[in-house]
């Protein structure tokens, strides 16, 4: 059965039993509100539900990105310690509901995939991007905060401890190719036209295989992944986003200039 629900910000539409993720912030660079992580975390749960939904492929609207993170405007309400941890308890929970999504799920990746971006992109079970793609966690540039303990174990599990530690502390963004080489990304495609033929035969072909098999899959290899939940790291999330150099970070973006850190 076909159907479509839609959202200014994120649109969703399933044909076919291919569902379909739309970030549509392109003036934005796709950066994510706390509305949009929510409409994810939705779409998934009816996918875990609805059995005509086969598999979910992501995608960002117009030429420029995937997703580009969290919109930093969000963190402007930011007013007490424990807006810190609800924030990455959000986001934890999105993820991990889209990680533990029933169905498949694609990620098509095309210019900046991004802090949250790519922690959306980590989470899907295959990627893919075109030679564009720029993906990476430029957080110690950017805003001076930091992953959550399940983000960062999800990640260690995707590419290994070494190369997570050399994405955030040189804070630089990878190419496709590089991508490619440690696992970001799984196939690379010339550009957004073969990206988008590409997504949708990747889509097609794994809905026509065994649901319980695929699930049963994902379920085995989450079970090998078991990482750290709760409150093990809401002490290394306070002590960066309460401090006065995420505050720092935060003007510094919003006025672009650099920002001064000293590590406090």
């Amino acid at each position: 059965m076909d159907r479509a629900v839609g959202a200014d910000d994120l649109v969703f539409e399933c044909n076919e039993g291919i569902g379909r993720i739309t970030f549509n912030r392109p003036q934005a660079r796709n950066a994510f509100t706390f509305a949009m992580y929510e409409r994810l975390a939705a779409i998934c749960e009816q996918a875990n539900s609805d059995h005509a939904i086969k598999v979910l492929v992501l995608r960002g609207a117009g030429d420029k990105a995937f997703a580009a993170g969290t919109d930093i405007n969000q963190f402007r309400e930011f007013k007490v310690p424990q807006d810190a941890i609800d924030y990455e308890k959000r986001i934890d929970r999105v993820l991990t509901t889209l990680e533990q999504c029933r169905v498949p799920t694609i990620a098509a990746i095309n210019g900046f995939c991004t802090g949250g971006g790519a922690g959306i992109a980590a989470a899907c079970d295959l990627r893919i991007g075109t030679r564009s793609a720029q993906i990476g966690f430029p957080i110690a540039r950017t805003l001076g905060n930091c992953l959550s303990m399940s983000n960062v174990g999800r990640l260690t599990a995707l590419i290994g401890a070494a190369r997570v530690k050399d994405l955030i502390f040189t804070a630089r963004l990878i190419d496709a190719a590089e991508a490619a080489s440690i696992g970001l990304l799984g196939e690379v495609v010339e550009d957004l036209a073969a990206l988008e033929r590409r997504a949708d035969e990747v889509a097609r072909l794994v809905a026509s295989h065994a649901p319980l098999t695929l699930n049963a899959t994902k379920q085995a290899v989450g079970r090998l992944q078991q990482r750290l939940t709760g409150d093990e790291d809401e002490d290394l999330i306070l002590m960066c986003y309460t401090s006065q150099d995420f505050r720092e970070g935060l003007d510094a973006f919003l006025n672009k200039r650099a920002p001064q850190w000293r590590g406090q």
